[in-house]
């Protein structure tokens, strides 16, 4: 039986011209709204935007019931709902990514696809407009009244947001973690109150104040006799998401890629291969190490890939921090399969479709080897499992290009295909930082200034 609907929509005004989408899911029973969301998306295509207001919908359905819901995606999108089903072939290759996106969702759950008139598509229809109205106007779309009540309220000041009914979230989602859903709490941005007042502090360089909140500067986090109650006093008072009390301490992941090896200086595909470190990898890891070592970083755990090259930088800066190497095996880089090795000119010459097509769809593996789909799915997990295993502490998590890539994609809510718009030195730092009661915030990415 099926337990929710997905309404989904969007459009352009220009087709291409200025772009949005709404999406909501519906309990299926009574037809209650129980989450809505809605965004300005720039200059796009209608179909950009249906397929963009479609992945924003499972988003929310996983967010709110899990893996395995059964549910009834609706659209007014001939098109989407088709190739969604598998009955059309897709032949603009600019939607593909968003297609291979919205299908590995989709995966996740037990979807029926239903084709329905716009008419019945009111809902999400709305929604696409009002953030297409309020973009227009040069405003973020905000929250409103709605029909469908109780309603949580929320804030926010980027171009998305959502509406949802708490008791019904707080019932579906049982002990998910709204951190991770994305949804902005009750009583406003966690972040925002971690950032109000000022410290100064003038044994932190100034480069590295900038990777923290004034907040989390002002708390001891290697003092493990602190409750979480005396670090946030604001949690007792503070209203949060419904299911869990609002929080002004993040749970910061640190994001190291490993130093340089031999593969790295000639550029050759690096996967599941065990390299050593060069000499100038091992100087990297130890500029590393001295940077992490200091304020205000305050390192409690450190996890690093299996992998002998992130293994090793961690344990250089495990020496430096007085901390021991956790290994986690999700953090390993990509399986590059038989591409192990070469180059990228080399691999073109020899695997020229295989690459193309490679290049061209985050679902495509190498010859023998791992999709960035498959990799995005053992990262997500992983995040999760740290999140909730170091909840509120500050983690180093060393590992490769693509595990730190998908982690911050995951972070900023972008598609696969982001992958390819990053660029990570080697031995770089970036920086995540997740909110219980509010989103995740990249607050750095590719830092090597400890390097210069």
């Amino acid at each position: 039986m099926t337990s929710f609907v997905i309404e989904a929509d969007g459009g352009s005004r220009g087709n291409p011209g200025p772009a949005g989408y709404g999406a909501v899911v519906k309990d299926a029973v009574d037809g209650q709204v129980l989450v809505e969301i809605a965004e300005a998306i720039g200059t796009q295509t209608n179909n950009v935007a249906e397929y963009r207001g479609l992945i924003a919908g499972l988003r929310l359905l996983l967010d709110l019931a899990g893996d395995g819901a059964v549910v009834e995606a609706r659209m007014d999108s001939k098109l989407v709902i088709e190739q969604m089903a598998g009955r059309w072939k897709i032949k603009n290759e600019g939607l593909r990514p968003l297609a291979l996106e919205a299908a590995a969702l989709a995966r996740r759950l037990k979807v029926t696809w239903q084709w329905i008139p716009r008419e019945k598509n009111k809902d999400a229809d709305r929604l696409a407009n009002e953030a297409m109205d309020a973009a227009a106007k040069g405003r973020p779309w905000r929250l409103g009244a709605s029909s469908a009540e109780p309603r949580g309220s929320g804030g926010g000041s980027g171009t998305s947001s959502t509406r949802l009914s708490g008791s019904s979230i707080a019932e579906s989602s049982g002990s998910r973690d709204a951190g991770r859903s994305g949804f902005p709490s009750a009583g406003g941005s966690s972040h925002q109150a971690a950032t109000s007042g000022s410290v100064t502090d003038p044994g932190v360089p100034a480069e590295d104040l900038l990777l923290f909140d004034p907040a989390d500067l002002s708390r001891d986090s290697t003092d493990s006799t602190v409750s979480p109650e005396e670090k946030t006093p604001a949690a007792a008072t503070s209203p949060g998401t419904g299911w869990r009390g609002a929080t002004t301490v993040a749970t910061s992941l640190l994001l190291l890629r490993h130093g340089e090896t031999p593969l790295s200086v000639e550029r050759r595909f690096s996967g599941l291969g065990d390299p050593e470190l060069t000499p100038n990898g091992i100087a990297q890891a130890e500029a590393a190490a001295a940077r992490l070592s200091r304020k205000p970083y305050n390192l409690q755990v450190i996890v690093s890939s299996p992998l002998r090259r992130a293994r090793v930088t961690a344990e250089i800066v495990a020496a430096k921090a007085g901390l021991e190497v956790i290994v986690e095996e999700g953090l390993r880089e990509t399986d590059f399969g038989d591409w192990e090795g070469y180059t990228f000119t080399e691999i073109q010459r020899r695997w020229p479709d295989e690459l193309a097509a490679w290049l061209a769809d985050p679902s495509a593996a190498p010859p023998g080897g791992e999709s960035f789909g498959t990799v995005a799915e053992r990262v997500e997990a992983t995040r999760d499992l740290l999140l909730e295993r170091y909840e509120g502490k500050t983690v180093l998590v060393v590992s490769h290009v693509t595990p730190i890539k998908m982690l911050l994609r995951l972070a900023l809510l972008a598609p696969l295909a982001a992958l390819y718009r990053m660029h990570l030195d080697l031995a770089a730092l970036s920086l995540v930082e997740y909110y219980a009661d509010g989103p995740a915030v990249v607050k750095a990415f590719n830092d090597t200034s400890h390097l210069h």
